[in-house]
């Protein structure tokens, strides 16, 4: 890394994605690119989200501050409501120090150019937090006439999307149903085993990607002074992953890539958080780190302040109305859920439209063919804690709360969250028992309009067949109710 020049920034986030990669330990997947990554770089072990969901984690990281605090926590929320002062996107900070700040590639697909934040804001333009919103410059990929340059890229390709079968019909080498491996808490059928099949095939379309975009910064000479920094942006879209604190929603892939600045094959197994990024992001652009983020830079200093634990929070998705808090340290997790009459199984009309697990699992519980492992999503409500031993229970099947050996374990995590809230106002907890969450979404809709006009297409998903259910949002976007 040339240590005159300030070095060029690229965040990738791959959409809906768990710690499911080969240089994870992940079976049946090939992530080539990615494994190279973390021979050269830093692998996160113990990566963690603030939220199940998009919409929050993305806000939170752009602002580095968790979601609670800066009133983006529900899902798609705000839009027209700016941040309170002092809070400010990291991009204005970036510009500050004298970053141009890009938007998306042009080599992945569709742009990569999402933004998705819970506050008043555009795509491109300036920013003032009072008449003008802009988060970047420009939208596309980096240049070497751009540096010093921050260039934030989504990789959509791991979202639920009807791509998915096309992305696996066109791959030289489709995943093996035989060589997955599927959690405890699914049943093993074809129908799902094709489904986790189908995502790895997204993961390994998503390598690809990546590795296009290390052989661009090598083909514009800018790979000895660019750090890459790879994420998800959230846990993997399926049972008890995207929306629920439990470890395939939170737990998240984080490598850094950077040249000069950390020794090649590191595996850090200390706790970390996505906000973390973003004061890693200001800290290497010798940008201003505002006194709100309490977040530590995780590269570039001599010595890293790792997490004892990690907060995240659920809150309002789409229709359903939910607020369940975590704390996760090195061994344990810890959730408590201040709505549990609300269950893990709802009829949630996005979780109906893209998960096939949903339905074949239901039906083979109405047959009493479940066994008490694959019968946990379907509970008829939440405990009010949960408590599990991540050592020995990494797939959080038994819940230790009510345990009395593990008592004093409980105690330590209650005092962590009652800690992080004396040291941060927890705006989802405030507004507990007001909320209006929005009804009669796009999934909504898509779910009434295929029912009623096309119940043979229900049928096919209902039978656990991967269906392409955005082409139904948008057939029935104006549907009345």
């Amino acid at each position: 890394m040339a240590e005159s020049r300030k070095p060029n920034i690229i965040w990738i986030m791959a959409e809906d994605m768990g710690t499911d990669l080969e240089c994870y330990g992940t079976a049946g997947v090939k992530t080539p690119n990615l494994n190279r990554m973390a021979r050269e770089g830093v692998l996160y072990e113990r990566a963690y989200c603030p939220s199940p969901i998009c919409s929050p984690n993305r806000s939170s990281m752009m602002v580095g501050v968790h979601q609670t605090v800066i009133d983006a926590h529900h899902h798609r929320s705000n839009r027209g409501v700016p941040l309170k002062a002092p809070y400010k996107p990291i991009t204005s900070w970036l510009r500050n120090a004298g970053y141009n700040c890009l938007l998306g590639h042009d080599k992945v697909m569709r742009k990569g150019a999402k933004t998705d934040c819970n506050f008043k804001h555009k795509a491109v333009g300036d920013w003032d937090g009072k008449k003008r919103f802009g988060l970047f410059d420009k939208i596309g990929g980096f240049t070497a006439a751009d540096q010093p340059f921050f260039n934030q890229i989504q990789l959509v390709v791991t979202h639920r999307g009807d791509w998915w079968n096309g992305v696996r019909k066109a791959s030289k080498h489709p995943v093996s149903l035989d060589e997955i491996k599927l959690p405890l808490s699914f049943a093993d059928t074809p129908e799902i085993r094709y489904d986790w099949a189908c995502y790895l095939d997204q993961v390994e379309y998503m390598d690809n990607e990546v590795g296009m975009l290390m052989e661009s910064l090598k083909e514009e000479e800018l790979d000895q002074n660019t750090v890459v920094i790879f994420i998800a942006d959230n846990g993997r879209c399926n049972l008890r992953g995207k929306g629920y604190l439990h470890q395939p929603g939170i737990h998240i892939p984080m490598i850094i890539w950077a040249p000069g600045l950390v020794k090649a094959g590191t595996v850090v197994e200390e706790l970390v958080s996505t906000t973390d990024i973003s004061a890693t992001v200001l800290s290497l652009a010798g940008a201003k780190i505002p006194d709100y983020i309490t977040s530590k830079p995780l590269i570039g200093i001599e010595k890293p302040e790792y997490r004892q634990y990690v907060r995240s929070a659920r809150d309002i998705w789409d229709e359903i109305d939910e607020c369940s808090r975590s704390i996760t340290t090195a061994d344990f997790k810890y959730i408590r859920n201040h709505m549990p009459e609300v269950p893990w199984a709802t009829d949630q009309a996005y979780l109906e439209i893209n998960r096939p697990a949903l339905h074949v699992m239901r039906r083979l519980k109405q047959e009493g063919r479940l066994s008490t492992r694959e019968l946990t999503f379907f509970a008829d409500q939440k405990p009010v804690e949960e408590l599990y031993d991540l050592g020995k229970d990494p797939e959080e099947l038994n819940n230790l709360a009510k345990n009395p050996e593990y008592a004093p374990v409980l105690r330590t995590m209650r005092a962590h969250e009652a800690q992080w809230q004396m040291e941060n106002h927890d705006l989802g907890l405030a507004d507990l028992g007001r909320r209006k969450p929005e009804k009669w979404l796009a999934a909504e809709r898509a779910r009434a309009g295929i029912k009623k006009n096309e119940p043979e297409l229900w049928k096919r998903l209902e039978a656990g067949e991967l269906m392409e259910t955005q082409t139904w949002m948008k057939k029935y976007k104006s549907l009345k109710k």
